[in-house]
Order: structure tokens, then sequence, then C-alpha cells
């Protein structure tokens, strides 16, 4: 990756009103990220997760999986200028009395001071008042500042959108899966939006787990989706603030940050990507389903 991204990101955004290169506030907590964020599952070297920093990426989660590299990156990144970088640790821990330890641990792990984010992952409902008082507990330690969380079950997320909109969510970010394959965000969250504050909503599995790569996956005739596409799709409604990669080598880190570049798909291009995730849907069962996809299923359509 080239030190030149940044130089880049700043000239292109002069001339061309290109909304990828925006960045947004994360709901009401100040600070404001790129379109584009990274995780830590997959092993894109260090060199490669503090070359993206430089270009302009800012949202760094240590995940599911967490890579030494990545936290190699974490920690000497945090020593240059931690003020513009969000870290965010993920806990999938149904006991809230764990849930200091871990982040506590996390932090030793990955050598930095702080995270931003404690995301509570892969809830159904709401989490109890006793992960609501743990995190109010790190955060008056001051080594977690704010909460997010992910979910499987679409239609739950209306739920905590109304709360935010009557300022009673503690939730400053919302996780959610949406690719051109899984697209009931489209009919479960997307259309609760309608322009009242919200939380800032990030989404994961552009790729659909690679799927939308593979060329023996692809229809008749089709060539596969690239990656760069693929984020490209999962940035375009404009309830979507953030894409989350998984980069596993340099390449890749370039390729996603190349969506943003890019910009907005037209019309002709996301037509094609939604054949294929309709073919990809219809023909592949997703390993982990939503929440929200037996009626997909059963109302005869890809996702929506």
């Amino acid at each position: 990756m080239r030190s030149e991204y940044h130089t880049l990101f700043r000239a292109h955004r002069s001339i061309v009103m290109n909304p990828f290169l925006e960045k947004r506030e994360l709901g009401n907590t100040g600070l404001t990220t790129s379109r584009l964020g990274i995780g830590s599952t997959f092993n894109a070297p260090t060199s490669a997760i503090e070359a993206a920093v430089e270009w302009g990426v800012n949202y760094l989660y240590w995940g599911t999986v967490r890579q030494p590299d990545f936290a190699q990156a974490m920690c000497n990144l945090e020593k240059k200028n931690r003020d513009d970088l969000i870290f965010t640790i993920q806990s999938y821990s149904r006991d809230a009395s764990t849930v200091e330890g871990e982040v506590e641990e996390a932090l030793k792990s990955c050598g930095v001071g702080r995270f931003d984010f404690l995301l509570l992952g892969s809830r159904d409902e709401k989490p109890g008042d006793e992960f609501i008082e743990v995190f109010e507990k790190l955060k008056s330690r001051d080594i977690v500042r704010h909460l997010s969380i992910s979910s499987h079950n679409r239609p739950f997320l209306p739920q905590l959108l109304d709360d935010y909109a009557n300022n009673t969510c503690p939730y400053e970010l919302l996780m959610f899966r949406y690719n051109a394959v899984h697209r009931g965000a489209e009919r479960d969250i997307f259309p609760h939006v309608d322009g009242r504050s919200k939380p800032f909503m990030a989404t994961y599995t552009s790729t659909r787990w690679g799927h939308l790569l593979d060329p023996e996956k692809m229809p008749v005739g089709e060539e596969p989706v690239s990656a760069r596409d693929c984020y490209r799709y999962s940035l375009s409604p404009e309830a979507v603030d953030m894409v989350i990669c998984g980069p596993g080598s340099a390449a890749q880190m370039e390729e996603a940050i190349s969506a943003l570049e890019k910009g907005p798909l037209d019309p002709d291009e996301r037509e094609r990507i939604e054949r294929i995730g309709e073919h990809l849907y219809k023909q592949y069962a997703p390993a982990y389903p939503d929440k929200g996809d037996a009626e997909d299923v059963a109302a005869g359509v890809a996702a929506h």
C-alpha cells in the first residue's frame, strides 16, 4: 500500500463529491469515522493496517478472531495519534460478571490502554440491565467509552431504533449483516430510519463469506463480483454508515479502500450484483441464518 493514499484521499475529496469519502459521526459520541472499518479476523500484515489508517481509515474492530499482526498495528498506531482512532472490543459473553475481566485481558493482549466501544455480540434481544451496569463500570474506569451491539435478529433492531429516537437506547452503534445475498435489512431495518436520529449503523460480510467472489458459484455466463464492488454495494443504502472489511493481505486491504475511491454503483452494476445475489441465496443456504430469513424463503424472494 502506497504512503500517498492519504494525500490522494484529500485531493480526490476536494474534486469529486463522493459520499464514500465522507466521514460520519458515530451516533452522539462526537467521534467521526471513515465509511470503512477493519476487522481483526483475517491475517493482513501490520503494515497494511497501518497504511490503511494513514490513508484515512480509523475504525479498528478487535472482533471474533484476534490476529497478532492486527494487535501489533493497534499498539503501534496508538502511540502515533490515539485521538483519531476508534478501537472496538467485542464480547459474546452471556454472563455479565465475566465481561470486565474479558475487556481487561483484551487490553493486555493487544497492548492498548482503552477501547472506544464495547460491542455486545450476536444479541437477538435486549441484554439485561446487568450488562449496562458493567459497561458503566468500565466507562468510569476509562477503559471503555461507548456501547454497541450486533444482532442476527433483524426484526429486533427497529426496537433499538425507536429507543434511540426516544433517547432511551444505550447503544451508539448497531451492527448487522447486509450484502447482495442477504438484503433483508431493506425490509426489516432501513424503512424504520426515516430521517430520525439514529445510532451509527455498520454492516459486515459484504462478500457473503467469499461466495460473491467465487467463480464456481456464479450463475451461468456471469463473472464473479469483485470485493471492491461488494463493499460498494453494502455502502449504497443511505442508512448504512460503514462496512467492516476483513482483509487477509495487503492486496485485499487496498481493494477495500478502492471501493471508497470508486464511489457508488451505477444502476447496471447494482442490477447485476443483485441478480447474482438472488442466485446465491437460492442455491447456497447461509451457514448462520438471520432471524427473518425464513420469511424471505416463504415469500420466494431473495432476502427482501
